[in-house]
């Protein structure tokens, strides 16, 4: 299944790596409006299990397009010249979702990526994909081709996702890019942070750089998982350049 999709793609030179990360629109539950807070209280009401309140639940809120947004967007290109390889890596961050996402839909709209390529993440399919679709929409800017599923056959959808080359067709379990970090002997992308942590590191800390580098490492483990689903070598730290 990983080299019938590989064959798809074409070569690794035409896959886009991405990862996002996303915070809650505000900064706590006590910042929301009372339109947004009736709204988070219904949503919250299908997410509680251990009698959680609205308020406890809402540092998941990021996780939710309606209720979230994006401040990193991380992107990373194999090109390959002889026997040499280079992970190159941009990042589009800010407080200004709209401006984020303008500048990474410029990207996607570029001809040699809008022709050629693929999009990979982990989960892509699931998360990071509908994500930005969803907050494309909400910024009011024009969707990408690539990103854009209307009236396209699975065959032509140009999206790549390593949770679902790694199910093998078995659907019942999740597995997260850090296990298979670990599983192929790839060095952690969580050694400072972890998802949970993103929301206080942008609100409290106000660390938008710290963000980014997770970020990047996210991308650069996600690239090397994918080379070894494909048996090749995973990349070393001279192989990743940013950007």
């Amino acid at each position: 299944m990983v080299v019938e999709e590989l064959e798809v793609a074409g070569n690794m030179e035409d896959i886009l790596f991405i990862d996002i990360e996303t915070v809650p629109q505000e900064a706590s539950y006590a910042d929301l409006d009372d339109r947004w807070r009736k709204l988070w209280d219904h949503k919250a009401t299908s997410l509680a299990r251990n009698e959680e309140t609205p308020e406890e639940l809402y540092p998941r809120a990021g996780i939710y397009a309606e209720f979230g947004k994006v401040i990193c967007i991380s992107a990373g290109f194999i090109s390959s010249t002889g026997d040499k390889r280079e992970l190159r890596i941009k990042s589009f961050y800010g407080h200004d979702e709209k401006k984020l996402l303008t500048d990474f839909c410029s990207l996607l709209d570029q001809s040699y990526f809008a022709q050629s390529h693929f999009l990979c993440a982990h989960n892509g399919k699931e998360f990071d994909f509908p994500y930005l679709c969803r907050r494309i929409l909400v910024n009011e800017l024009p969707m990408p081709g690539i990103l854009d599923l209307a009236g396209k056959k699975p065959w032509e959808v140009k999206h790549l996702d390593t949770l679902l080359l790694w199910k093998f067709g078995d659907y019942k379990s999740y597995t997260s890019l850090n296990l298979l970090a670990a599983l192929f002997n790839i060095p952690s992308p969580k050694d400072d942070l972890d998802g949970s942590m993103i929301k206080d590191v942008y609100y409290l800390d106000k660390n938008l750089e710290r963000i980014k580098e997770y970020c990047q490492k996210d991308v650069t483990v996600l690239a090397s998982i994918f080379l070894r689903m494909n048996n090749f070598p995973v990349l070393i730290e001279e192989e990743v350049k940013i950007v």
